[in-house]
């Protein structure tokens, strides 16, 4: 269950990571530079929602109360997994798209012709 919300968290913050690099990319920048405008951006509110997401599960991970013992795992294991998915979102990911995308973009669909209207 906590790998589940993790990931699911890590993939939430990478799509939008990687929307706005390609909006960028589709206006005019190189790959790299796209990469590092969506990092820079996104930075604050990849780092508010795994922040939120880890204060949550601080009463948890401390096991307090009736049978807290036996969440506590479970929390601390979610915190640990948290931190280092925003850490791989917010540089393993942008890196790895510089890398994907190298080659420049052929052209504007339709579709992204109108997105950028």
């Amino acid at each position: 269950m906590g790998a589940i919300m993790t990931v699911g968290v890590a993939t939430a913050n990478s799509i939008l990571l990687i929307n706005f690099a390609r909006d960028e990319r589709l206006s005019g920048k190189s790959a790299t530079e796209a990469a590092l405008q969506a990092g820079y951006m996104r930075l604050r509110p990849v780092i508010m929602t795994a922040t939120a997401m880890i204060i949550g599960m601080v009463p948890m991970a401390l096991g307090l109360g009736d049978g807290g013992e036996q969440n506590a795992p479970l929390g601390r294991a979610v915190i640990g997994g948290l931190m280092v998915a925003t850490f791989c979102t917010l540089f393993l990911v942008p890196v790895l798209y510089s890398i994907l995308q190298r080659k420049e973009p052929t052209g504007l669909s339709p579709e992204d012709a109108e997105l950028l209207k």
